[in-house]
């Protein structure tokens, strides 16, 4: 009884006032699912009859994947209508044990996409969602695999010819006999206006009553128009009682790619002339377009930047350090990240390459250099309309326009001319706010201070931004069970904006992390990131979450030894926005500690008592909290208790005792910076594995920051007409060396330095003709001549002047 009424009153309380208010009792089709209700199931018994479940959550975003509805039951004789996004209607199915199926559609975005059911495609009363995932981020277990895609990728092209084959997983086309068909994508009508839409048409079928045996081998045949004129596709396999080209019915697709292999004869013949067609066609176009590289963000300029700047750049699976760096499109790099984010008005990415000295690569050096792009590979909402379709339109305007300049034939000038690689002259690293340990924390400026209260508080508070990121702490168990006079993070939720809300926890495993998105537990068994409304989410591993929201901020949360620490990094834009225990970012540590009634509370005055005062402060409300609170102790503990605990007294200091039984061992494991962190923790919780959980959590802290380290760039430095130059990289210290061609001499600096103040020392340099120069030394060596002859003319006349007189007055006497 006192469960239910627990449940009835959150029913009915401001955090599930949005979707859940008074639905207790009533009918759950008017309640959305899609939300808080799930963690209201003990409310109504009958929950899952409206609000489903379903196995698997998600697929490829060109459909075809079959799930089942759990938990529900169905009539073998029902039909089943499974509507997507409100307007997507697709015919689905009873199995023999009454279980309903659906499959997914072809969906022009990516993300977690509602959908309803119905039996009578009338009334559909019941409500799940579905997770829509970029082609290039699927599972390759869930895919048909192009068996050595660089073939199928240059077919056509001089010396590139035979057999293909395509593989996949049996498993995924519940059918004896099977059919490979080729599908088609564009983007038709005039850029940027109303008219402009994606095409995804069937085209022609490969092979049909093949056996579903998990392999299809072929020799393609040139294609005539107008089915030539696709260039790109994918290629699908479904079962052959389908018609051909019938829309999403279950079935396993490859990667989007460029259709060489189908083109026409006249590429075939001469496929360098023909690229090049397309790639002044192109070039036409883009000068035609507006100009988005003026709204792209700066690379940064190392990859130690690139790596560490989470909130705003993740790695580039197509060129991964971690998976051996393989490079395909960027020769000569080893790793490269892309702007989460795409650009506001236009929907553009950007790329930064790196190579294996970690400096920046650019197109003005290097065929593999970094790339802006006038679609963003991950897509940005609201995603159907191009240039913002998921890795589609992508290929479109980035990635076939670098085949048919670059790979397809030798006009890269062109392609480079368009997609001019980013340096990194007005990056800004963002700043670093950390939590970690019993609770101790360092804020952006880098002061460093310790808070150990029980209850909920704000971390960061940033309003004018949008951004609010509160943290739960508990106490923590000694080995005996008994609680310590110490607290940790156990929680982190994060909102920006009307984001979902995003919350972080310990898991049961106390080494593992759970993820919830408003109040719902998310599996990320099938793929380690998610596209959700207003932020991503990446979880490559249990133990490390990274969440990103449009503004660039991000947070990272680590599990470590029964602890959680969290980072959260703020670009630039974010100085003077931020309040709460991470403090006022700023760069004056001297104001880092603004209380919650606007007083500043000076660190290098302040007690440790009076540091509890400012952290309790903090404290959120019911009214604001972003957290959940699903288990009796959580509601007991946090909900119906204030939010900073008054009667939770920590340690405010421990005693270096040489008497007490850890002192040697602490001592040992305690040492260089972060040792006092390290030591506290280690002995106010009587816990080696906490004290060392604290020390990595500094140690790898301090590492971020030296990652995030300003550096100064003096941008790219061009090699003089008719020479060359040695070095590209251009960071402070940098020095480039210059030569001359044959036939050529040097003129200006022969070496210049990247100095301090951002510029290169010496002069520009220069590779003049030698004939020229001889012409030049020629010239000044016949003028100084001319010139000597004039004065020694002159000086001859002056002489005969001076001799004139004397010899009349010789005469006269």
């Amino acid at each position: 009884m006192w469960i239910e009424v627990i449940f009835i009153l959150l029913c009915t309380s401001k955090i599930y006032a949005q979707t859940c208010a008074g639905q207790c009792g009533q009918k759950w089709e008017t309640c959305s699912c899609h939300t808080t209700c799930a963690s209201l199931q003990n409310c109504c018994p009958d929950y899952r009859q409206f609000c489903l479940e379903i196995s698997p959550y998600s697929g490829g975003m060109f459909g075809g994947s079959d799930f089942t509805l759990l938990d529900v039951t169905f009539d073998q004789t029902s039909k089943i209508f499974c509507r997507f996004n409100g307007e997507i209607v697709v015919d689905g199915y009873v199995d023999g044990d009454g279980r309903g199926h659906c499959i997914s559609p072809f969906l022009y975005e990516t993300g977690w996409i509602s959908f309803d059911i119905s039996t009578d495609d009338v009334t559909y009363n019941r409500h799940g969602s579905w997770l829509s995932v970029h082609p290039g981020k699927l599972s390759p277990d869930l895919k048909a695999t192009l068996v050595n895609a660089t073939q199928w990728q240059y077919y056509g092209t001089p010396n590139v010819a035979g057999t293909l084959k395509l593989t996949w997983n049996t498993s995924l086309i519940k059918a004896d006999k099977v059919k490979v068909e080729l599908w088609g994508y564009r983007e038709i009508g005039e850029p940027y206006s109303s008219s402009w839409t994606p095409e995804w048409k069937y085209l022609y079928t490969l092979g049909r009553d093949l056996p579903n045996d998990g392999q299809f081998s072929f020799i393609p045949k040139p294609q005539e128009k107008p089915v030539s004129e696709w260039e790109l596709g994918s290629v699908r396999v479904s079962s052959s009682s389908e018609p051909d080209g019938r829309r999403d019915v279950e079935a396993v697709w490859s990667d989007d790619h460029a259709l060489a292999w189908h083109l026409e004869e006249r590429f075939r013949r001469d496929s360098a002339s023909w690229a090049l067609g397309k790639c002044l066609s192109w070039d036409a176009l883009e000068r035609a377009l507006p100009n988005f590289l003026n709204e792209t963000i700066d690379c940064p300029c190392t990859l130690t930047q690139a790596r560490a700047d989470t909130g705003r750049f993740h790695t580039d699976y197509g060129c991964d350090i971690e998976k051996g760096s393989v490079c395909t499109y960027h020769p000569g790099s080893v790793h490269c990240v892309r702007a989460i984010q795409a650009s506001p008005k236009y929907g553009a990415g950007q790329q930064c390459c790196y190579d294996s000295t970690g400096a920046q690569v650019l197109t003005a050096d290097s065929i593999g250099g970094s790339t802006p792009d006038r679609g963003h590979d991950w897509g940005s909402p609201p995603y159907r309309k191009p240039p913002r379709v998921p890795g589609l339109s992508h290929w479109v305007y980035d990635v076939l326009s670098f085949y048919y300049c670059c790979l397809w034939s030798d006009n890269c000038h062109y392609y480079f001319t368009h997609r001019p690689s980013s340096d990194c002259r007005t990056y800004q690293a963002p700043k670093a706010g950390f939590a970690f340990g019993d609770p101790h924390f360092v804020t952006f400026d880098g002061s460093s201070y310790t808070f150990n209260g029980k209850g909920e508080y704000y971390l960061v508070l940033a309003p004018g931004k949008g951004l609010t990121i509160q943290g739960r702490t508990e106490p923590v168990k000694l080995e005996n069970g008994t609680l310590a006079n110490a607290t940790r993070l156990s929680s982190v939720a994060m909102q920006e904006n009307t984001s979902d809300v995003i919350e972080v926890r310990l898991a049961i495993q106390e080494d593992r992390l759970e993820v919830l998105k408003n109040q719902e537990v998310l599996s990320f068994s099938q793929q380690s990131w998610m596209d959700l409304k207003g932020v991503f989410v990446f979880s490559s591993v249990p133990q490390n979450v990274t969440v990103m929201f449009p503004t660039g901020a991000g947070v990272e949360v680590r599990a470590r030894g029964g602890t959680m620490a969290t980072t959260v990094l703020l670009p630039q834009e974010f100085d003077n926005q931020t309040l709460g225990l991470l403090g006022r970012m700023n760069d004056d540590p001297g104001d880092d500690l603004v209380s919650s009634d606007g007083e500043v509370v000076p660190l290098n005055q302040t007690t440790a008592e009076a540091l509890f005062k400012f952290g309790a402060g903090w404290a959120i409300t019911n009214e604001t909290s972003l957290f959940t609170y699903d288990t009796a102790r959580l509601l007991d503990e946090y909900y119906f208790a204030p939010k900073h605990d008054p009667a939770f007294v920590p340690a405010f200091s421990f005693r270096d005792d040489p008497d007490d039984p850890l002192y040697g061992e602490v001592s040992k494991m305690c040492s260089g910076p972060g040792s006092w962190f390290c030591k506290y923790d280690a002995l106010t919780s009587r816990s080696l594995r906490m004290g060392n959980s604290t020390m990595v959590s500094f140690t790898s802290h301090s590492a971020v920051m030296r990652d995030l380290e300003p550096v100064v760039s003096c941008g790219w430095l061009a090699p003089p007409r008719n020479g060359r130059k040695e070095g590209t990289r251009y960071l402070e210290g940098s020095k480039v060396t210059f030569s001359c061609s044959k036939g050529y001499v040097l003129s200006g600096s022969g070496e210049r330095t990247c100095q301090g103040d951002g510029t290169w020392s010496g002069e520009t340099t220069h590779c003049v003709s030698d004939n020229i120069l001889g012409i030049v030394l020629g010239s000044v060596f016949a003028s100084l001549g001319l010139i000597g002859m004039i004065v020694a003319v002159i000086l001859t006349v002056r002489k005969q002047k001076r001799k004139a007189p004397e010899i009349q007055l010789k005469g006269d006497i």
